[in-house]
């Protein structure tokens, strides 16, 4: 005979419950992207090498957002890695997305809706 399933827990979790159960899940991911900064570091320049890459400098945008204390974080990092325009682009750059948009540049307001960035 089997026992009925567990009841979820209580929504919201206490912060050390969030903590216990997420922590090691996440501090792996944030090793994962310090490795990664790590090799672009090391990484030769390219032939036509024109400075740090707009990806890299959205994901240290990125970075800030989350050290900066303020709330919504998710959605702002959301936004600023998001292109803001709503025009349809001739070509693309590449096949497939390229998880960041080009336009960004360090101090670009991380809410932009509105802004016409």
């Amino acid at each position: 005979m089997s026992s009925p399933p567990a009841s979820p827990p209580p929504l919201p979790l206490p912060r050390r419950a969030v903590v216990d159960r997420y922590f090691l899940e996440h501090r792996a991911k944030v090793i994962d992207v310090a490795a990664f900064l790590d090799r672009v570091d090391r990484a030769t320049p390219d032939a036509d090498d024109r400075g740090e890459d707009f990806r890299i400098r959205s994901l240290r945008g990125a970075i800030a957002i989350l050290l900066d204390g303020e709330g919504d974080r998710a959605k702002r990092v959301l936004d600023l890695l998001s292109d803001p325009s709503s025009d349809p682009i001739d070509t693309a750059p590449m096949k497939g997305a390229t998880g960041a948009w080009e336009g960004f540049t360090a101090g670009t307001p991380a809410n932009r809706e509105g802004s016409g960035a």
